[in-house]
């Protein structure tokens, strides 16, 4: 059984019946993408992936044009279609978007009633808990996607559509300096250290100034998560 075909074979048919083939393979680059599977430079070689998902050139290019759009790959004249290398100025500029998402999104959700903010509180404690699991045990992949679900919890808890594309589409060209981040088990620990206090604030606050403080929590770790990318 091919990679297409153990992909597709779990998913509900009436959430894919309608999308063409082209997204359907557009889908499954987006994971490995995202999974780390393919790396930043490397060369999408449209043979292999029609022998992959034993389909025709057609689908593949018209994936390849979707994963462009997004800014997920480039394709250059005489060379071919590879996952896109941020430049240094495009990382600056989606963790500063991304820096005021977060910062929003916590000032936001710090105006919920008490309960609500103490259920996902609690939600993010457990994730930091689960973090804090990850790496002892080193494992850097599930340590980077339960990261990528507490950020998400606030994101989602706005109900916001188009924050919701707008942060999607910042985390997946994200994706693609991923390597870099992350990359020590010192990082994740300090990383761990600043979600539990982002936790502890949403929890505790009732005024102006607690809410004003969750805010820049989640403002200032975006930004020292920039300051660990760029560590040598």
């Amino acid at each position: 059984m091919n990679t297409f075909t153990q992909t597709t074979s779990s998913t509900d048919f009436t959430a894919i019946k309608n999308m063409s083939l082209g997204t359907l393979i557009r889908d499954r680059l987006l994971t490995m993408i995202m999974s780390g599977e393919l790396v930043p430079g490397q060369q999408l070689k449209e043979p292999e992936i029609v022998e992959e998902f034993q389909v025709s050139r057609i689908p593949v290019r018209e994936a390849f044009r979707q994963l462009e759009t997004m800014g997920l790959v480039v394709s250059r004249k005489n060379c071919g279609v590879n996952v896109r290398e941020l430049t240094d100025k495009e990382v600056d500029d989606l963790y500063a978007f991304r820096s005021l998402l977060d910062g929003f999104a916590g000032q936001q959700i710090c105006m919920r009633p008490k309960h609500e903010r103490k259920a996902l509180a609690k939600k993010l404690s457990a994730l930091c808990d689960q973090m804090d699991q990850l790496i002892e045990l080193d494992d850097k992949k599930a340590y980077y996607s339960t990261n990528l679900e507490f950020h998400w919890c606030f994101i989602a808890a706005l109900g916001n559509a188009e924050i919701e594309k707008s942060y999607r589409e910042i985390i997946q060209k994200l994706h693609l300096a991923r390597f870099k981040n992350l990359k020590s088990v010192e990082h994740r620990r300090k990383s761990n250290e600043e979600h539990k206090l982002i936790a502890r604030a949403l929890l505790d606050s009732d005024s102006p100034k607690d809410l004003q403080q969750c805010a820049a929590l989640q403002s200032e770790h975006v930004s020292r998560a920039l300051g660990r990318l760029r560590e040598k």
